[in-house]
């Protein structure tokens, strides 16, 4: 994800005086990666299980929901490598091969994500907007072509990513990676970058606002039919707030960013604190765009068939097996032959002792 990490100023010569944000660096992306390692791993794989044991329920929103998640899960997996470059303060130890696949999947999840989105809001808008055509292409089977062709497209589309591999810095003998070229590459680099923000964000973003423009608008006119259908419309609405945030915070001002960033290194004019301010605003976008493996749980949490009754039931079945073994031990301490004592003949007595021992 580190497409524009210049932030080593000590490696360019047009900044040697300007202040090092190493250290920022170091420490803001090992932690922020560390963390999302953890929070990401535990809500995708627990939303992947359920997933996976709703088999019997399968529909394309299903299908969806659960190549966003495998999305996820091999986006943060790729993180921890870059825990280690950062805490070893931008030193490389794990192979040029290692150096490729890392930059090369994270690309290919992070837009998989992305298009997967797209895919989701685009199921939701035929169910919604067109259900009798939604019989006929609103299918399983489509959905899985979908995925296939999803995963095919970004797979060739990030090809370009494993050209950059290791290297030497000569200025400082470390061996680097996540790091862009310069020169002539960087030129590359630019087309690469609007490729990207065209294909990768701005089209899927677009489907997603159209379809939900049409969702909206179908909601609102059909007052009635929300009323008896009101689980459809309140599960979209869950969708298209959460997918809209995911968006908005951590895709949008990655790209933003991006593309801003690309066009100040071409300038010549600018200033240190200027220089200073965009390579940490690189740091914070990077890491916002790939704190989005920890936002898709609430997207299968909030707006997932039957994802929140299946995590009720399996709440209520843990409950239900503790207030089972519970009936059972409460004989044996609260009876009255284990306590010594006379049952009470009294009604109101034998209620009131009842009482106390329910609330204990």
């Amino acid at each position: 994800m580190e497409l524009l990490n210049l932030t080593d100023t000590k490696n360019s010569s047009t900044s040697i005086d300007c202040p090092s944000i190493d250290e920022f660096r170091n420490q803001v992306y090992s932690t922020s990666y560390s963390l999302i390692t953890m929070f990401g791993t535990v809500g995708n794989v627990f939303a992947l299980v359920l997933l996976i044991k709703k088999h019997e329920t399968r529909s394309p929103f299903h299908t969806y929901m659960l190549n966003l998640a495998v999305s996820d899960l091999l986006c943060v997996m790729t993180l921890p490598l870059r825990v280690l470059y950062y805490v070893n303060k931008g030193q490389w130890n794990q192979g040029d091969f290692l150096c490729r696949i890392s930059s090369y999947a994270l690309y290919v999840n992070l837009y998989c994500s992305i298009y997967f989105m797209a895919a989701m809001s685009f199921s939701r808008f035929l169910a919604i907007v067109f259900p009798m055509q939604n019989l006929r292409l609103g299918t399983e089977k489509h959905a899985r072509l979908v995925c296939v062709g999803i995963w095919l497209l970004i797979c060739l589309l990030s090809l370009p990513f494993l050209k950059s591999g290791q290297h030497i810095d000569t200025l400082t003998n470390k061996t680097k990676c996540f790091e862009p070229p310069r020169g002539k590459g960087l030129q590359k680099l630019v087309i690469l970058n609007y490729l990207s923000l065209v294909l990768g964000f701005a089209v899927p973003f677009l489907v997603i606002l159209l379809c939900y423009a049409g969702i909206i608008r179908t909601l609102m006119s059909r007052s009635h039919a929300i009323q008896r259908k009101g689980d459809s419309g309140v599960k979209a609405i869950r969708m298209i707030v959460i997918v809209l945030f995911t968006f908005l915070i951590s895709f949008m001002p990655y790209h933003v960013q991006r593309t801003i960033h690309l066009s100040f290194l071409a300038r010549s004019d600018t200033t240190c604190s200027e220089k200073v301010t965009m390579q940490k605003s690189v740091v914070v976008t990077l890491c916002l765009a790939a704190a989005n493996s920890c936002f898709d749980p609430l997207l299968y949490f909030f707006s997932g068939d039957a994802f929140r009754t299946r995590l009720s039931s399996m709440r209520r079945s843990v409950r239900g097996g503790t207030i089972r073994l519970s009936g059972r031990l409460k004989p044996v301490v609260g009876t009255e032959e284990a306590c010594g004592s006379p049952r009470p003949k009294n009604l109101q007595t034998r209620l009131t002792m009842v009482k106390k021992q329910s609330e204990k």
